[in-house]
C-alpha cells in the first residue's frame, strides 16, 4: 500500500487530521498550481478552487483510499472544479485574445517555449495525454521527484521510469505543437521543471491544514460542497479557435436544409396516406350500410359501386406505394449530391464539430459523476441537468437546444464508474452510432473516452470492432 493510500486510510477510518493534514502537504503545490493557471493568476480564486478539491477529498477519503494514482485524481478534479464554475459573458473577448495569442505564434516560432505561451494551453494539452503519460509528467515535473522515486510510485525500474517519462514528455510536446506552441522535449523539459510548480502562500497552507476541512467533511454541514461550489464561482476559462466556431455554424445549417428536404418530400406521401385511411373509412361505412339495407336490388347496386371503390382503392395505393420509392429515392440523390457539393474543408469541419459535441457531453458525464458516486449516466436522460452547463463552458456553440437534440447521433458504451478505470484515457464511453463515409472511401467515427477527451478514428474498410475492442473496459473494471 502507497503512503498516499495509508494516509487516506487512517483519515477515512479513524478521522485522522494529522493524516489529513499530511496529504494536503503533499499535494497541495500540484493542486493549487494547476487552480492557479486555470484562473489565470487569481490568487484568491486558485486558493478557493483548492480548498474545494481538498474538501471533496475528504469526503471521498473511503472510496479513494485504494486509488492507483492520487496525484491524477486531484488533477483531473481541480480541472473540472475550475471549468465547471466557466461562464459565456466573456467569450468574445476570449475569441479575440485567442486568435491574437495565435497569430503572434505564427509569426513568432521559438524553439524554447515561453512560460506565458504554455500557460494557456498547458492543462488542456496535459488533459489529452494518456493517464499513465500524465500521471509521469505530474511526478516528475509537477511535483520534481526523482527517477527513482517515480519508478518506485508507477511500479517500475528507474530505467523504465526514464523511458515512460521521455515518451510522456514527447507526447506533451506534440499536444502543444498542435496548439502552436514549438519546442524540443529538452527546452520544454526546462519550462516545466522551472515554472510548473508554484508553492502555495504560507498562511493559506497553515488555514487548509488547521482541521477545518477535515473536520467539516466528517461533520457533513460546514464546508461547503464541491457542487455548490462549482455552481457559484465565475472563472475565466481557454478559447476555442475561428475554425471550430465555423465548423459548428456549417453542422447545424447543414442539419437545417437536410431537415426541410426530408419534411417536403414525404409531405405528398402523408397527403396520398390520409386520402387512403379516409376512402377505407368510407368503404367500411358503405358496407355497413349495405347490410342493413332491405332489398336485393339495393344490395346489389351498392355492391358494384362499392367494388368500383374497391379497384379505385388498389390503384391509389399502387399510387402511393410508386410515390414513397420515388421519395426514397429522391432522398439517396439528393444526399448524395449534397455530400459530393461539399468541399474537403466543409467535410473536415463536420467532423470538428462532432467531437466537439461529444467532448461537451463528455463533460456532461463528469459532471453527473462528481454528483453520483463516480457512476457515469446510463443514458442521456440521466444526464440531461447538465447539458446547460457544459453547454455554458464552450465558448463556440450557440444554440443549446440544437445542441441537446444531436444525443440521437451518439450512444454511450460505458456506464461504470469513473474511479475502477486504470487508464481513463484509453476507455471508450460515448460513440457515434453512425460512421461517416469520405469521398476516397474511407470511414471515419467520432469517439469520447472517460477521461473527457475526443478522438476520430479512421478505418479503410469500415469496420471498427477490432480497434473498439481495444479501447473497451475489461470486465474487471465494469
Amino acid at each position: 500500500m502507497s503512503e498516499d493510500a495509508e494516509l487516506l486510510g487512517r483519515y477515512a477510518s479513524e478521522r485522522s487530521e494529522s493524516a489529513f493534514t499530511e496529504l494536503i502537504r503533499r499535494h497541495v503545490d500540484l493542486v493549487y498550481s494547476a487552480a492557479l493557471r486555470l484562473a489565470g493568476g487569481d490568487i484568491h480564486r486558485a486558493q478557493d478552487v483548492t480548498q474545494q478539491v481538498f474538501t471533496e477529498l475528504a469526503r471521498q477519503a473511503r472510496r479513494l483510499r485504494n486509488h492507483p494514482a492520487l496525484a491524477g485524481w486531484l488533477y483531473t478534479t481541480t480541472r473540472l472544479v475550475a471549468l465547471r464554475a466557466n461562464r459565456t459573458e466573456q467569450r468574445r473577448k476570449a475569441r479575440e485574445q485567442e486568435a491574437n495569442s495565435m497569430n503572434e505564434l505564427l509569426r513568432n516560432p521559438a524553439s524554447e517555449p515561453a512560460w506565458d505561451d504554455l500557460l494557456p494551453v498547458l492543462d488542456e494539452a496535459m488533459h489529452r495525454l494518456g493517464e499513465k503519460d500524465r500521471v509521469a509528467v505530474l511526478l516528475r515535473y509537477f511535483q520534481n521527484q526523482s527517477l527513482k522515486e517515480v519508478g518506485a510510485r508507477l511500479g517500475l525500474s528507474e530505467n523504465a521510469a526514464r523511458m515512460r517519462v521521455e515518451r510522456a514528455l514527447e507526447k506533451l510536446r506534440a499536444q502543444l505543437a498542435r496548439k502552436g506552441v514549438t519546442s524540443t522535449a529538452t527546452a520544454l523539459a526546462l519550462a516545466l521543471t522551472g515554472n510548473a510548480t508554484t508553492a502555495a502562500p504560507t498562511a493559506f497552507v497553515a488555514t487548509l491544514t488547521g482541521g477545518s476541512i477535515a473536520g467539516g467533511a466528517a461533520a457533513g454541514g460546514t464546508t461547503l460542497t464541491l457542487l455548490k461550489f462549482m455552481t457559484a464561482t465565475k472563472l475565466k476559462t481557454g478559447i476555442i479557435g475561428a475554425i471550430a466556431a465555423a465548423s459548428v455554424a456549417t453542422t447545424l445549417v447543414i442539419q437545417h436544409q437536410a431537415q426541410a428536404r426530408m419534411r417536403a418530400a414525404d409531405a405528398s406521401s402523408r397527403q396520398q396516406a390520409d386520402e387512403l385511411a379516409r376512402l377505407q373509412s368510407e368503404r367500411e361505412r358503405l358496407s355497413n350500410l349495405l347490410a342493413q339495407a332491405p332489398g336485393a336490388d339495393d344490395r346489389s347496386s351498392e355492391l358494384l359501386r362499392l367494388r368500383d371503390e374497391a379497384a379505385m382503392l388498389r390503384q391509389q395505393t399502387n399510387d402511393l406505394a410508386a410515390l414513397q420509392e420515388e421519395n426514397r429515392r429522391l432522398r439517396e440523390q439528393n444526399a448524395q449530391q449534397s455530400d459530393q457539393a461539399k468541399t474537403p474543408l466543409q467535410l473536415k469541419e463536420e467532423v470538428v464539430a462532432r467531437a466537439r459535441v461529444a467532448k461537451d457531453f463528455l463533460f456532461a458525464f463528469l459532471l453527473y459523476s462528481l454528483d453520483n458516486q463516480d457512476q457515469f449516466p446510463a443514458s442521456f436522460d440521466q444526464a440531461a441537468r447538465y447539458f446547460a452547463e457544459a453547454f455554458n463552458a464552450d465558448p463556440v456553440l450557440d444554440d443549446l437546444a440544437q445542441f441537446t437534440q444531436v444525443t440521437n447521433q451518439f450512444e454511450i458504451v460505458y456506464r461504470g464508474s469513473r474511479n475502477a478505470l486504470t487508464n481513463a484515457g484509453n476507455v471508450i464511453v460515448l460513440r457515434e452510432k453512425q460512421a461517416y463515409q469520405w469521398p476516397d472511401g474511407t470511414w471515419s467515427r467520432v469517439y469520447g473516452f472517460a477521461d473527457g477527451a475526443s478522438q476520430t478514428h479512421s478505418s479503410a474498410d469500415g469496420n471498427f470492432d477490432a480497434w473498439e475492442k481495444e479501447h473497451a473496459a475489461t470486465p474487471a473494471n465494469q
